[in-house]
């Protein structure tokens, strides 16, 4: 016959492989359901100047593999791209790939031609109202641009980012280069294009925003 102390130890042993097992069942329902993750960008996220797996949505996606989260990257990123481009091609890749996350990385290039901020301003609202009807989640990147396009403007543009992202209740990386801009260090010679040692730093101003949504 067992004695109380063997029930007690068979019970204690029991109840912590139930409790490990659990705790691995709980990690793993974390991550459990495969995301889909879009990136609608410009040459910035399109590895402009860069050998081929050095961007920064490159480094994301081995790093989701690093930390075993199951998720699928869609680059759809062009140099180049404009806010009507991205506006014009997303409904096409909505419908294609199915999304649960989709990062806007535009903008820079309608700044740097001067174009309509209200034009701007309407092709990011029509692109996140397309990305929600698919119930994607949306994370918009700010950028800035220069003081010599104009001061107003500049300051303009910027608050654009944060301004739609507080009214579409969507996600906001406040600056894509933070950490980058103000060094020369971290640019090709054009000034304007990122090296490859500057998109690890990238990569981490969007990683904490996109972190969460992995969770969901």
């Amino acid at each position: 016959m067992l004695s109380f102390r063997s029930v007690y130890q068979f019970l204690s042993a029991l109840l912590k492989i139930v409790f490990v097992v659990s705790l691995g069942m709980t990690t793993v329902h974390a991550h459990s359901a495969s995301k889909t993750i879009l990136v609608l960008g410009d040459s910035l996220s399109a590895e402009y100047g860069l050998a081929r797996g050095e961007g920064w949505v490159s480094l994301m996606e081995k790093q989701l593999a690093e930390k075993k989260i199951s998720a699928q990257v869609i680059n759809a990123s062009i140099s180049g791209e404009t806010t009507i481009g991205g506006k014009t091609r997303l409904p096409s890749l909505m419908e294609k790939h199915h999304p649960d996350i989709v990062i806007i990385e535009l903008g820079g290039n309608d700044a740097l031609r001067g174009l309509s901020l209200k034009a701007s301003e309407d092709n990011f609202r029509a692109m996140i109202t397309s990305a929600k009807k698919e119930k994607a989640q949306v994370i918009l990147t700010g950028m800035q641009i220069p003081p010599n396009y104009g001061k107003e403007y500049a300051q303009k543009f910027f608050s654009l980012y944060s301004m739609l992202a507080t009214e579409q209740k969507i996600v906001l990386v406040p600056f894509l280069l933070q950490g980058v801009a103000d060094s020369n260090d971290f640019f090709q010679a054009d000034r304007i294009h990122p090296v490859a040692k500057a998109h690890p730093i990238i990569l981490n101003n969007v990683w904490p925003r996109l972190y969460p949504l992995l969770r969901k």
